[in-house]
């Protein structure tokens, strides 16, 4: 996740997709980002699904199926070989689902592109300090912390350590009779 002091769009040659979300959501951005960005783009996609989303052009890219590289050696290659890419852009599906999750921000994390998020609405916004406000409130609605929700979340939140002290001390006080009465 470099870039994010940087507010520089990086040219849009060589991007990776990181589809971790509803294929749709992918499939509606494919054909402006190829009418966009032209002939010289270069578009990988890094997928959990087995077949190509609408719109993917084999021709101009290539596909890593997570399915294909099992365990920490698998993650490993899966890297290097996107780091010898050399991809610009990173982008990252968050479709408020459970799919890749833990690729989607190991690959944020590691590999060496701006990055731009795409949220289930379409919409997406790059991840630099420029766009602080906008990822804070992505960020604390994923949590629960915005609208009528939050107030629950914080009361779960600030209940939590009291509810684990109580059962604790009761564990204490179970276990203190027992040898009492031993």
């Amino acid at each position: 996740m470099r870039r994010f002091l940087s507010q520089r769009i990086p040219p849009f040659d060589r991007v990776v997709i990181v589809e971790s979300g509803s294929r749709q959501l992918l499939e509606d951005l494919l054909p402006g980002l190829y009418e966009i960005y032209g002939e010289g783009m270069q578009l990988d996609l890094v997928t959990c699904y087995a077949g190509l989303p609408a719109g993917f052009r084999p021709d101009r890219g290539q596909v890593w199926r997570i399915t294909e590289y099992p365990g920490a050696a698998g993650r490993a290659r899966v890297v290097s070989e996107l780091k010898a890419r050399r991809h610009s852009i990173l982008g990252i599906v968050c479709s408020n689902e459970a799919i890749m999750t833990k690729w989607k921000w190991m690959l944020a994390a590691r590999l060496p592109g701006k990055l731009f998020i795409l949220n289930e609405n379409g919409d997406y916004f790059w991840v630099d300090r420029g766009n602080w406000r906008t990822l804070l409130h992505f960020l604390l609605f994923r949590a629960g912390l915005t609208g009528a929700g939050a107030v629950v979340t914080m009361g779960r939140i600030l209940l939590f350590p009291v509810s684990v002290l109580y059962l604790l001390a009761f564990a204490s006080v179970v276990h203190l009779r027992r040898r009492v009465r031993a």
